[in-house]
């Protein structure tokens, strides 16, 4: 299982929120996210999850910032938050990004979506599934779906997706543990990355067990719960 940092970005800086909420924006001592995803680099991460909020939210865009990020350093980047037009999607992806999560446009745009996948391959498409009591949420988590989890990924496999992005909002940010339940029941059936929740390096064992390929972690390292070397020693227990 693949331990993979986080980096938000809001208004050009690093942030974490907590269940999604802009209110609850916290910043951290390293707000550069140029910094930050170096320090990731150095540090031995294999990959690094970078969120554009602002695109998200329907604002300015931090592509060039993010784009800046993959000539820094020589690891992949799985980059999302607002990339809901084809055009977006592939300036990222030409760009250097190793993979794009795509939210909304699966959903609202599928064909263009598909086209995505055919034309650079399913593992550099992950789709995020971001659900709040089994219903996807779309639109940086401001819109409800009738979509229900388990079903969007059935048909989302069934068209040839790979790679998902998992994420309970009622765990996102909370260090309260992840939605282990979810991710058992659904980790056999696809490649699973779990993010949301994780608070100790107890929970990274557990993780492993239900069988996700990776997890996305944020807070907990930026609060100095355990640090990248003590979450990658947890997977190999």
């Amino acid at each position: 299982m693949q331990i993979i940092p986080a980096i938000d970005i809001m208004d050009g800086q690093l942030v974490r929120l907590t269940k999604g909420d802009p209110s609850t924006k916290q910043q951290y001592r390293t707000q550069d996210p140029v910094e930050a995803a170096r320090e990731w680099a150095n540090l031995g991460a294999d990959m690094i999850h970078i969120i554009d909020l602002d695109a998200a939210l329907g604002k300015t865009p931090n592509t060039d910032l993010i784009l800046g990020i993959v000539e820094e350093i020589d690891i992949p980047l799985q980059v999302g938050g607002g990339i809901r037009t084809i055009e977006t999607a592939r300036k990222l992806l030409d760009g250097g990004v190793g993979r794009i999560i795509l939210g909304s446009m699966p959903i609202k745009s599928p064909k263009e979506t598909r086209m995505l996948l055919e034309e650079y391959g399913s593992d550099r498409i992950l789709i995020a599934l971001d659900h709040k009591d089994r219903y996807l949420m779309v639109k940086g988590w401001q819109e409800s779906t009738q979509h229900r989890l388990s079903q969007s990924l059935r048909n989302f496999t069934i068209q040839g997706y790979e790679w998902f992005l998992v994420t309970n909002i009622d765990h996102d940010g909370t260090l309260e543990g992840p939605d282990y339940k979810t991710y058992t029941e659904i980790s056999t059936r696809a490649k699973i990355i779990a993010s949301g929740g994780v608070s100790s390096l107890d929970d990274i064992p557990r993780l492993k067990k239900t069988g996700v390929q990776a997890v996305v972690i944020g807070k907990a390292l930026y609060e100095n719960r355990f640090n990248l070397a003590e979450a990658k020693e947890a997977v190999r227990c």
